[in-house]
């Protein structure tokens, strides 16, 4: 039996999200320039974003409340009220940016639901992954769709269960080696790394270059040839 289905992430893998998490960045500090000179900033922000996964999880509610507890933090808590609600503002309008789709990705599921069963696997705020693949027009392509706390080789092993014929027929696609890639692999699937040039610190990992379940390719038009070369293994 061939490849039969294709799992595929979401953010920075079919549209761009990470850009509006860097531009929300850039607004933090200058929201806070006049109340502190620390010359970490943008180091403690993204360190109080991970250590606060495992509360918050992935998305913006946790990136906004990571900013207001990193601005009272640099601060010694003398930041005004005002500053924390135009944070959180800045928080907000993370949910207001155009969803852009990424380069050959309406040509790739177009041609790859043709022949393989779609399935969406994409973690953080259930709410704001769902408006953005609404508003991205894609959600057709797809048979399933998963929207998950964390990524890791239980959670691909209940997907591929639930979903697929199993994982030595089903190939991952995403642009995080550690979320996307390392996880799948160990769960026995097939695994495809597209790197995208603003993937967050967090998600970066080594790349599985010795193992033959692993490609990566540089977007989404060059996918059904991996996938190809995958089945002239099997």
């Amino acid at each position: 039996m061939p490849i039969t289905t294709i799992a595929l992430d979401a953010d920075d893998t079919l549209w761009q999200n990470e850009q509006f998490f860097r531009l929300t960045e850039q607004r933090f500090a200058d929201l806070l320039k006049d109340y502190t000179d620390a010359p970490d900033l943008n180091q403690r922000l993204i360190a109080s974003v991970t250590r606060n996964l495992s509360f918050y999880g992935f998305g913006m509610k946790g990136f906004a409340l990571s900013m207001v507890e990193t601005a009272l933090d640099v601060t010694d808590h003398r930041v005004p009220g005002t500053v924390i609600a135009e944070i959180l503002a800045a928080g907000r309008e993370l949910l207001s940016y155009p969803i852009e789709t990424l380069p050959y990705v309406d040509q790739a599921l177009d041609q790859l639901q043709q022949t393989h069963r779609l399935i969406l696997v994409t973690k953080g705020d259930v709410f704001d992954q769902e408006r953005k693949l609404a508003a991205s027009g894609l959600a057709e392509y797809f048979a399933a769709i998963e929207i998950v706390a964390d990524k890791n080789a239980a959670t691909y092993a209940r997907i591929f269960e639930r979903h697929t014929d199993g994982p030595e027929h089903t190939v991952m696609v995403g642009n995080s080696l550690r979320s996307d890639v390392l996880p799948a692999l160990q769960a026995g699937g097939f695994a495809v790394h597209v790197p995208h040039d603003l993937t967050w610190s967090y998600e970066h990992a080594e790349e599985p270059v010795d193992e033959p379940r692993y490609a990566s390719i540089r977007h989404l038009g060059e996918l059904a040839g991996a996938i190809a070369r995958f089945e002239a293994m099997l």
